[in-house]
């Protein structure tokens, strides 16, 4: 077990560059599973989740080489069928969320799949109807094994058809474009998810011989092949770290900038952080977010509180509500959050009420933050990272902080940020890693 100690009150100020796009490694990592061809993927972030993924690919025969820092290469030729069977994959997909991008590309290219109820951040329910369904309507059959608690799919041929998706999944998108994709004949996908990363990943699947329209909007239409071949890919920056960036240049930052962040795959990122008061300059591909003695909270124009709440892309991000929150505790002026999708996820607020934060948490999924406007400092305290996106958040609140912090349990943040601490050093972060037996 690891934690961070946080010595507050330090600014920050320099230049980062973000790591590539932890959501959408998952998803083309995976993707190699659907050909023996080789796969050559760049910018691949150095993160918890996305080895413990790669490393679960060896474990059933996926040849993975390392050409150098960010780049792999996949071979898919022969896997270990039976392996998919044991007990062993099964219990390392209950601790891995990603796994279940899996099912897809295995269901397409072996007509089987077994996977177990995955595992990820404590931040309420996360089905996975959308993703069963979608291979309802492909041809698959499935049943649950109660006493292994897996998921048996099966489908001799997956068939190509026209399906309304209950809800606007990414993952549930991912996972059934790489089903189509070697489906027989046309499958059109309405409601589809069409967030940067699912672009991307069409586009490889494109480059590896698929034939996908529609990319960027909600109705993909895919021409089922028999077979992929190998293709070259590369990351995009990863959006939410950079909204991690912004946050923490907003609180502890005396001049930032954070390069190379694809502007045109941010969407409403760099606004909702504009509407809580943050200056944000644009040059060229990078952010440069100056030093603010005060940021103001914008209000609609009839004058009414400003809500931010999260939606589908190009919607805001649920990932990034966390950040907002710890941001908007600074700013002057009030706000709401409304937190749509997971049950769970405000409850680290909590923490934040501890170190001084003046939010009122409304029900599960909406809180109201009332900006201390730099009057008064959230004080340091001891806490625990209960997900990705809440982790980042309490640190960025203990970099602000008076005094000391302490956060246990930052296995979580791993899991979705590269060497956090030794990034933010160089900017003059006192960040300090200390591991407990």
């Amino acid at each position: 077990m690891a934690s961070f100690i946080i010595e507050g009150g330090h600014p920050l100020s320099g230049t980062i560059t973000p790591q590539g796009a932890k959501n959408e490694a998952l998803e083309v990592i995976c993707a190699t599973l659907l050909t023996p061809g080789r796969v050559v993927i760049g910018n691949i972030p150095d993160i918890r989740d996305v080895n413990n993924l790669m490393q679960l690919l060896k474990d059933i025969g996926v040849r993975v080489e390392r050409l150098e820092r960010g780049t792999y290469a996949f071979c898919a030729g022969e896997l270990n069928l039976d392996y998919l069977e044991s007990d062993e994959f099964v219990r390392k997909c209950s601790s891995l969320r990603g796994s279940v991008l899996m099912i897809g590309p295995l269901l397409a290219r072996y007509g089987k799949a077994v996977v177990a109820k995955p595992g990820g951040d404590k931040i309420g329910r996360r089905r996975l109807d959308t993703h069963f369904l979608g291979f309802k309507q492909l041809g698959a059959s499935f049943s649950h094994a109660e006493e292994r608690n897996v998921y048996e799919i099966s489908a001799p041929q997956l068939t190509g058809c026209y399906m309304l998706l209950d809800e606007a999944s990414v993952t549930g998108t991912a996972n059934i474009i790489m089903a189509a994709v070697l489906a027989k004949g046309r499958t059109t996908i309405y409601n589809a998810a069409c967030e940067p990363y699912i672009q991307q990943l069409c586009r490889l699947l494109n480059a590896m011989g698929a034939r996908i329209g529609g990319i960027g909007s909600n109705l993909l239409t895919i021409e089922g092949v028999d077979s992929l071949h190998g293709a070259s890919h590369t990351i995009l920056p990863d959006m939410i770290e950079v909204g991690s960036f912004i946050g923490m240049a907003a609180m502890v930052g005396n001049g930032i900038r954070i390069k190379d962040v694809s502007v045109r795959n941010l969407g409403i990122i760099p606004d909702s952080f504009r509407r809580l008061g943050v200056h944000i300059d644009i040059e060229g591909d990078d952010l440069v977010i100056p030093h603010q003695d005060h940021y103001v909270v914008d209000s609609f124009i009839d004058g009414t509180i400003m809500t931010l709440s999260d939606a589908p892309w190009p919607g805001l991000t649920p990932d990034l509500l966390s950040v907002l929150i710890v941001v908007a505790t600074q700013a002057r002026g009030s706000v709401l959050f409304h937190q749509k999708m997971f049950e769970s996820r405000l409850f680290f607020v909590d923490k934040l009420i501890d170190m001084g934060a003046q939010i009122i948490l409304c029900d599960p999924h909406r809180a109201v933050v009332v900006g201390h406007d730099h009057r008064r400092r959230l004080r340091g305290g001891r806490m625990a990272s209960p997900d990705i996106r809440a982790g980042i958040a309490l640190l960025i609140a203990a970099m602000s902080a008076s005094g000391n912090s302490r956060i246990d349990n930052i296995e979580q943040i791993d899991r979705g940020y590269e060497d956090i601490e030794k990034r933010l050093a160089p900017l003059g972060a006192h960040i300090k890693r200390v591991d407990w037996p």
